[in-house]
């Protein structure tokens, strides 16, 4: 059997290193907003014949709309953001672009939003996520109030949720500033799927947990945590893995303008997954023998 408690220590390990890169990446990097909540305009061109992504950042400086990093999508056309403009401006700027770049330029999409909507989108998209975190939490402490402190078991899975949040938006950082990488309306709606489907793993776990409670499998909770992973280990990777390579063909083959999403998607099947495997339920053995001193290992021998 393995030993998935025991090794808590490790896992612990390795988010602390994951969520201090995204505090460090936050610091340096920052979030690159989309035009959904910076406000500005939105535009996909396509080009023919095709151009360069750095001739094309270039004639845009140039022509007064400072340094923006095109985002490609395939087959000649490029996505950018610039400040808000009419599109009878974005029309002159393509009569420009054809002159600098000596290349056919058509508007194939143009998405212009005033700064009091992106901040309102801003302000609404960080309430759907409290308020979906607040709800499960309910609903846990619900679904396992006959079980000794079910708040702990809500707690739990709140901050196994929170883990797998904070890792995404820390890696849509690094990605942002290395390599423009935006975030947008639908980047919200990935996180709200993948909280979903995290949470629905977390409770597969606790089930099984509290039925070998029940049970009485072993006087040692951290036994019983053990084997109620192990025991749903198969259905949590065979779900996990079915949906990841549907996933994987929606990023390989879908539409560049899904991209984010989809990645969004990518990222929270396999972060939620190995949460609500190695954090969540680890949590709770943490919680049950007070061991706090696991959440730090390097704090291993002062204890």
């Amino acid at each position: 059997m393995i030993d998935f408690v025991g090794k808590k220590r490790w896992f612990f390990l390795i988010s602390g290193i994951l969520i201090v890169a995204g505090i460090i990446s936050l610091a340096v990097f920052g979030l690159k907003l989309g035009t959904d909540f910076a406000s500005g305009t939105s535009m996909t061109l396509q080009f023919i014949p095709p151009v360069e992504q750095n001739s094309l950042a270039q004639a845009i400086d140039e022509l007064g709309y400072g340094k923006i990093t095109p985002q490609p999508e395939g087959e000649g056309n490029f996505r950018i953001h610039i400040r808000q403009i009419t599109s009878e401006e974005a029309d002159e700027l393509a009569e420009e672009l054809v002159k600098k770049l000596d290349s056919q330029v058509e508007i194939i999409a143009f998405y212009s939003v005033p700064p009091a909507v992106g901040a309102e989108t801003a302000h609404n998209a960080i309430i759907a996520v409290i308020i979906a975190a607040v709800a499960m939490l309910l609903y846990i402490v619900w679904a396992f109030r006959r079980m000794p402190s079910p708040f702990r078991w809500g707690t739990c899975a709140i901050i196994a949720l929170i883990h797998d949040v904070f890792i995404i938006v820390g890696i849509f950082s690094v990605l942002g500033g290395l390599a423009g990488v935006e975030i947008d309306a639908l980047f919200i709606t990935g996180l709200l799927a993948v909280v979903g489907y995290s949470i629905n793993n977390t409770v597969v776990i606790f089930d099984r947990i509290r039925e070998n409670v029940s049970r009485h499998i072993s006087p040692d909770f951290a036994v019983t945590v053990n084997s109620s992973i192990v025991e749903t280990l198969g259905r949590s990777l065979n779900t996990s893995l079915t949906t990841l390579f549907v996933i994987l063909a929606l990023f390989l083959f879908g539409g560049a303008t899904i991209h984010n999403f989809v990645l969004v998607l990518l990222l929270g099947i396999i972060i939620g997954t190995y949460s609500s495997i190695c954090i969540s339920s680890q949590l709770l053995v943490v919680w049950e023998k007070r061991e706090w001193s696991t959440l730090l290992p390097w704090a291993k021998r002062a204890v």
